[in-house]
């Protein structure tokens, strides 16, 4: 199974410290998270896009160009592109670019996003918020298979067949789908038999078992090998589960209503949060033994392939944040993989025992 983090780039108050830090200090920051995560040997690092003022990566090939000159070993994936809003001959020449830079460590996740802004920042009509989607990853997906594109769509001017460079060091370089809770996108993300992130954020993890289930029939039906699978889940890492979960519950807490007064959520407090880092809830808080058992755990539920942590759910001091990452990769990851094997050598290939998978498939 390969291990990793991804990251929004909070740039939130501090509950510990009462300040917030600057951009740039939260930038530098977050290259020290991703240098740090290569060193202990964690295999992916995600940058989340976002054009809010409470996050700092509104370029998230930017941010994985400068961690490309920084590491050497970890995978640098987009988490996600909000391809909606972009145009995909540009995100597939910043992908290239930083694929080349990186020699061939990068990813694209895309998604619709977990926000709205950036359709009205760039000229495009939420009435459009399906049909964008799926226009921009079919033009996406030809410039992956082709030096030289013809396509035509509603929301992009047409290619004639005009060239696209550069070409990426990977052939071809790996596109996931991102999915929140929409049978819809899961099955579309194994229609095409491209591996597909699922975020679970709340509730019990194995009320999605039926996602999983669908994106692998999706992709059978399709005439697919069985596609690979990341559960994406946010945590915190701590010397013991009591203190990981003291001291993550004021940043979780701070940001998760922050979001919720804007949709309408009821707040969270310390006994839901609690419930949550539980065994079967969705968020995996808590000491290194309690990360690798709920992450067994789900492995029996999901039979997935790759498991990423946000660790920044809200503003935690920094040094806590590198502890975490640390306590994953030398902790966590290495009774991970004496469990359940090592990472994949080759990104997108499947594991043999694909077909023993856990409940709900």
């Amino acid at each position: 199974m390969e291990l990793g983090i991804f990251t929004f780039g909070e740039a939130t108050r501090d509950p510990e410290s009462g300040r917030t830090p600057t951009p740039e200090e939260r930038l530098h920051r977050l290259l020290e998270e991703m240098e740090l995560a290569d060193q202990v040997g964690l295999d992916v690092f995600g940058v989340g896009e976002h054009h809010r003022p409470d996050y700092v990566i509104s370029s998230p090939f930017v941010v994985l160009a400068a961690a490309a000159a920084r590491t050497r070993q970890i995978r640098l994936s987009t988490a996600v592109s909000v391809l909606s809003s972009d145009d995909p001959v540009r995100v597939f020449q910043q992908a290239a670019t930083t694929d080349l830079l990186s020699s061939g460590r990068v990813e694209i996740m895309v998604g619709r996003g977990s926000f709205t802004e950036s359709f009205p920042l760039f000229g495009y009509d939420l009435d459009d918020y399906h049909e964008l989607f799926e226009e921009k990853l079919d033009l996406l997906l030809k410039l992956r298979e082709e030096e030289k594109v013809v396509w035509s769509g509603r929301h992009r001017p047409s290619l004639t067949g005009q060239g696209v460079y550069p070409r990426p060091a990977q052939n071809p370089i790996p596109v996931w789908i991102a999915v929140g809770g929409t049978p819809a996108s899961a099955a579309r993300a194994g229609r095409l038999g491209l591996p597909m992130a699922l975020g679970i954020i709340g509730g019990q993890p194995a009320r999605f078992a039926p996602m999983a289930t669908l994106h692998r029939k999706a992709a059978r039906d399709a005439g697919h090998s069985l596609p690979r699978l990341s559960i994406n889940s946010h945590g915190y890492i701590g010397p013991d589960t009591q203190k990981a979960v003291r001291e993550a519950f004021p940043a979780f807490a701070e940001t998760m209503n922050r979001i919720g007064r804007e949709r309408g959520w009821p707040p969270l407090n310390r006994q839901q949060f609690e419930a949550s880092c539980q065994l079967h809830g969705a968020n995996a808080v808590g000491s290194p033994d309690a990360i690798i058992e709920k992450i067994l755990h789900q492995h029996e539920i999901f039979g997935h392939h790759r498991f990423l942590l946000q660790f920044t759910v809200g503003t935690l001091p920094h040094r806590k944040v590198l502890r975490s990452i640390e306590l994953f990769g030398t902790k966590v990851a290495p009774v991970i993989r004496r469990e359940l094997g090592p990472p994949s050598q080759e990104p997108g290939s499947l594991p043999q025992n694909d077909e023993v998978v856990g409940p709900g498939t």
